[in-house]
């Protein structure tokens, strides 16, 4: 009795896989060719990432690469999806760094250029120095985290202001109804650090220094792709496809090289 319930086990369990072949292999076919080129893409992905990451001086100015690969993985994914205009900006603000450091990063990737390094704030109730709790709760006056494009220019209370769109769905799609938006502050820069030991707070918007507002302003608008990070917490985007990624990076490449042979 007991090889028989073993056999019928064993029968039920190679039907199942079976039907599970069956079905990956109708929603999702690939071939030995295919799954080589996503391979190679992959790899030249990684390679071009550490190399953009050093010829930026990311890694002198404190950023982690494994930061960058994620704001890096969601700008593509982001311009794959259309939602980008003609800048290649990419803002990262990095949560998992005190504010007492210059963690706001804005960088030019087609140039490869750093553009602007310097503080950021973030919500007064996300934490002291560092951030521990993020919200996408209205009147939750905390930090949100994921991706953001960059939005309309207007005058408001903290003077001439950033609109931001919130893109992850649970993480950040409220900021436009709790205004969250890019400003300048004057709680934000080495006197407040002097006097407090840390940057003041904001209520969840990303402030910066009030001389360097416009400047940053001007080059992050119009749809452009700000990342805020903190890899303590639990977030996931769909924006963190790095197959798709490096198939857009992969294609830029060949048309590169194409227009440089014509």
């Amino acid at each position: 009795m007991r090889k028989h319930i073993l056999g019928i086990t064993a029968l039920a369990l190679l039907a199942i896989s079976l039907v599970g072949t069956s079905w990956k292999a109708v929603e999702a076919p690939q071939s030995q060719q295919q799954i080589l080129k996503s391979i190679a893409e992959d790899s030249l992905y990684s390679k071009y990432i550490s190399n953009l990451y050093h010829a930026v001086r990311l890694d002198s100015a404190g950023l982690n690469e494994n930061v960058f690969e994620k704001a890096l993985t969601g700008y593509y994914n982001m311009k794959y999806a259309g939602m980008l205009h003609s800048k290649s900006i990419l803002t990262i603000a990095d949560f998992d760094q005190e504010s007492r450091k210059k963690r706001l990063y804005v960088i030019d990737v087609d140039k490869k250029e750093l553009l602007v390094n310097t503080w950021v704030a973030h919500g007064e109730k996300s934490g002291g120095d560092k951030p521990t709790q993020f919200s996408n709760a209205v009147n939750s006056n905390q930090s949100s985290l994921g991706f953001y494009l960059t939005g309309e220019v207007y005058f408001g209370k903290h003077g001439r202001s950033l609109k931001l769109d919130g893109m992850d769905q649970g993480f950040n799609s409220n900021a436009r109804e709790r205004a969250v938006v890019m400003h300048g502050a004057n709680y934000v820069g080495q006197e407040s650090i002097n006097q407090l030991g840390r940057l003041g707070r904001s209520q969840g918007c990303p402030a910066v220094p009030t001389r360097l507002a416009n400047t940053i302003i001007n080059t992050i608008s119009d749809h452009t792709v700000l990342f805020i990070n903190n890899s303590e917490q639990t977030y996931s985007s769909a924006f963190l496809n790095e197959h798709l990624a490096a198939s857009v990076v992969n294609n830029e490449n060949q048309e590169v090289l194409a227009a440089q042979m014509d």
